[in-house]
């Protein structure tokens, strides 16, 4: 008795687990952020980071230009909470940047820097991709 119990119990268990397991998890969503650069030599930098709240930069992505225009995209994860010892029973999938910061290098040395507000600055184009309204200009400051 007491060992189909602890069998029950165990398989219950596994069940669970492999329910967590099997549950969808959250979406990666992506940032796009088109533009082009002005007054800049051959080997210059745009690197795109995303900061969430309270100043938390994380994903990031970077290109050295060929040409004059850049098309650059991040992805990020959309899960907020980690994951609870049983898997993702209680992830939130909210987790969005607040804001878009775009900087131009060359060399080592920062030229331009824009920062983009995610709500007021891009749309969303279908359910994880956020793209920005308009091209951005990067340029040599005078």
């Amino acid at each position: 008795m007491m060992l189909s119990a602890a069998k029950t119990l165990f398989g219950l268990c596994l069940g669970l687990i492999a329910f967590a397991q099997a549950r969808a998890s959250c979406p990666v969503a992506t940032v796009i952020v088109m533009g082009k650069v002005e007054q800049i030599g051959r080997h210059a930098t745009v690197r795109v980071q995303l900061i969430y709240s309270k100043d938390e930069h994380e994903e990031s992505a970077e290109a050295t230009l060929d040409g004059n225009s850049f098309n650059i995209t991040v992805e990020f994860l959309t899960q907020s909470r980690k994951p609870l010892l049983l898997g993702n029973l209680r992830e939130r999938c909210d987790r969005r940047p607040k804001t878009v910061v775009v900087t131009l290098t060359e060399e080592g040395r920062q030229y331009d820097q824009l920062s983009l507000d995610v709500a007021r600055e891009f749309k969303k184009t279908d359910p994880d991709t956020y793209t920005a309204r308009s091209e951005i200009v990067l340029g040599a400051k005078p």
